[in-house]
């Protein structure tokens, strides 16, 4: 794999794994030590759901943009701009402490509260990526896109136990560790903003034309599967990362550190699972990959939230992990095979934004169902609206083969 990966991958595709994975290491804290900060803040449930709602359709809204915009902004510009954003989110969540101030920062930044990738850098760096490599690749590239993301992401939800370790040995608040995450934030922004200005250019510009209007042929299809992965999304965004740590937070008391280490389990699971799904999708399909591994991971769910003690609901929730992100390369390298080379950024951006959008919903009465009760009600609801799209899935795209897919 290593030296498959160093022959086909150009300069650009080992860029983008590499600010994917500082993103994901980024993410993989704050996700985290998001729920335990505003908890220790004063914060309830439901204005934690509404604080994860505000990144989710701020990040749906500036990709919304980016996608109107079309061809007629540089990817480099973007990702820069991008990085900046992300650099003064932290800064605001370092620096903030009120309910309303915080709403209005996770509106309008970049933190991404799920173990996935969100948020606006998402469908530059896809189309850039897909750019970088022959169709025959995508799924592997995508793979190694994805699996740096889940690893880093891994290692983020590991070390957010630390600032609660430093807290007790120095004898402070865990609090004002865990604010120190944010100000970590900030400087991986920093960081990425560097690398992605050693992009190179584009050799050529599309028209510029918004993302609906550069949708050709392909336009009912990319429709309809954005359609679908917008009822996947909504489903996923009711056990979004830091809700997910919220409920087990309530439902078992845990501690921060036992969270952490979990989710560092729970992607390194996902992670491996990503790249046997470049094997997996050679054999059988991308769809059918997305859809016969998606299944199981969401029966597991559900299963979790009816568990009485923390151990056995971890476990089911371990094994959904090894399932559950296999779909992720399949379904982002379906798109870009499935469409015109002209018509990826528009397909990026209009298969991403309505996800984005739907899964910024779900946090609200996912909080709201946390109020009330400390079952696992929003589990149950995840996953019963993934496995009803997968099953749509299925029906609607089974015998839709990309070009460079040969399924029998």
């Amino acid at each position: 794999m290593a030296g498959w990966f160093s022959a086909r991958a150009s300069a650009d595709a080992k860029l983008l794994l590499a600010t994917r994975a500082l993103r994901g290491f980024a993410d993989g804290a704050v996700s985290v030590i998001l729920p335990s900060y505003l908890t220790a803040i004063g914060l309830g449930s439901f204005q934690v759901g509404a604080i994860v709602f505000g990144t989710l359709l701020g990040s749906a809204v500036l990709t919304l943009w980016v996608g109107l915009a079309g061809s007629r902004i540089a990817p480099r510009r973007i990702l820069i701009s991008a990085s900046v954003l992300m650099f003064a989110t932290g800064i605001g969540f370092f620096s903030a402490a009120g309910f309303w101030t915080l709403f209005a920062v996770a509106v309008i930044g970049t933190m991404n509260p799920s173990a996935g990738d969100v948020s606006l850098f998402l469908p530059a760096e896809q189309t850039a990526l897909a750019e970088s490599v022959a169709d025959r690749d995508l799924t592997s590239m995508f793979g190694f896109y994805n699996v740096a993301g889940a690893i880093a992401g891994a290692l983020g939800a590991l070390a957010s136990g630390i600032p609660a370790i430093v807290a007790a040995r120095a004898g402070s608040r865990p609090v004002a560790a865990e604010r120190m995450v944010f100000l970590g934030y900030s400087i991986i922004a920093i960081i990425a903003g560097v690398v992605y200005a050693k992009l190179r250019q584009p050799t050529h510009q599309a028209p510029p034309t918004g993302a609906g209007a550069s949708l050709g042929k392909s336009r009912r299809m990319v429709l309809k599967l954005s359609a679908l992965f917008s009822l996947d999304a909504f489903g996923g965004g009711f056990v979004v990362q830091s809700l997910l740590a919220l409920w087990l937070f309530r439902r078992f008391n845990l501690d921060l550190e036992v969270a952490g280490t979990f989710f560092f389990a729970a992607g390194l699971l996902g992670a491996l699972s990503q790249l046997l799904s470049t094997v997996v999708a050679a054999r059988i399909g991308r769809v059918r990959t997305m859809a016969y591994t998606h299944i199981p991971a969401n029966a597991l769910l559900i299963a979790a939230a009816l568990m009485p003690n923390a151990r056995r609901a971890i476990a089911l929730l371990l094994a959904r992990s090894a399932l559950s992100s296999m779909d992720v390369p399949a379904r982002q390298s379906y798109v870009m095979a499935i469409v015109e080379p002209e018509e990826r950024a528009a397909a990026a951006s209009v298969t991403n934004v309505p996800r984005s959008l739907a899964s910024a919903f779900a946090p609200l009465p996912a909080g709201a169902l946390l109020d009330a009760s400390n079952f696992g009600w929003p589990l149950i609801c995840a996953g019963g609206l993934k496995i009803l799209y997968d099953l749509i899935l299925l029906a609607q795209f089974r015998s839709a083969h990309p070009a460079d897919e040969e399924v029998n």
